[in-house]
């Protein structure tokens, strides 16, 4: 049988053992401005798509096919994002990265953007939906669609250097825009990102 001292010592031996438990569980939460430039891992994060997807774009808008296309058609062009491909080491939102080049693209007022084909598909089976169930009068009409003039399409390539505890992680993004008349490639753009990982010696 436990003495009463004997039970008393084990309920405060617990009593740690759970307070340390939950302090070694519970995690440090500082929030920063969401434009902050935060590197952990030395991944490629939130602050790499930003940065590239507005320096290539910048580049793209800034090149002749641009002025030479208002010149011929008299009309800003209509330019829809396809697929970016990640060829890197490690998992990249592509998804992300797209909306940050449609932000840019759209945002310059300097063209027009067309929706996805996911969601121009989504709008198609509503117009079929209004069809049906919508008056006469509010009922949007199929085949009213306005088609891209170029799409942009790339992909994210990386390299790893690794060498004891400092590593280096090098990107290359790649960007094509293509004239969807004639697949010719208007625009070639490509960014380069260098980062050097110095991990700290784990002390006991």
């Amino acid at each position: 049988m436990f003495s009463l001292r004997g039970l008393f010592a084990a309920l405060v031996g617990l009593s740690l053992v759970l307070g340390l438990s939950s302090c070694a569980s519970t995690p440090k939460v500082s929030r920063v401005a969401s434009d902050d430039v935060v590197d952990l891992s030395g991944d490629w994060n939130d602050t790499d798509s930003q940065q590239v997807s507005k320096e290539m774009i910048g580049d793209s808008l800034s090149r002749p096919w641009l002025p030479d296309f208002v010149s011929a058609k008299g009309q800003k062009p209509r330019v829809i994002v396809g697929t970016i491909l990640n060829k890197s080491h490690e998992h990249i939102s592509t998804e992300t990265f797209v909306k940050d080049l449609e932000r840019e693209l759209t945002n310059s007022g300097r063209l027009k953007f067309v929706a996805s084909k996911e969601q121009r598909q989504e709008i198609r089976d509503e117009r079929m939906d209004q069809a049906q169930n919508a008056t006469m009068e509010s009922a949007k009409a199929a085949g009213q669609e306005i088609g891209a003039d170029f799409m942009l399409k790339g992909q994210i390539n990386s390299i790893m250097d690794e060498a004891g505890k400092t590593a280096l992680k090098y990107y290359q993004v790649e960007l094509e825009l293509l004239d969807m008349s004639n697949n010719e490639k208007v625009w070639i753009g490509q960014k380069k990102i260098k980062k050097i990982v110095e991990r700290k010696k784990v002390k006991f």
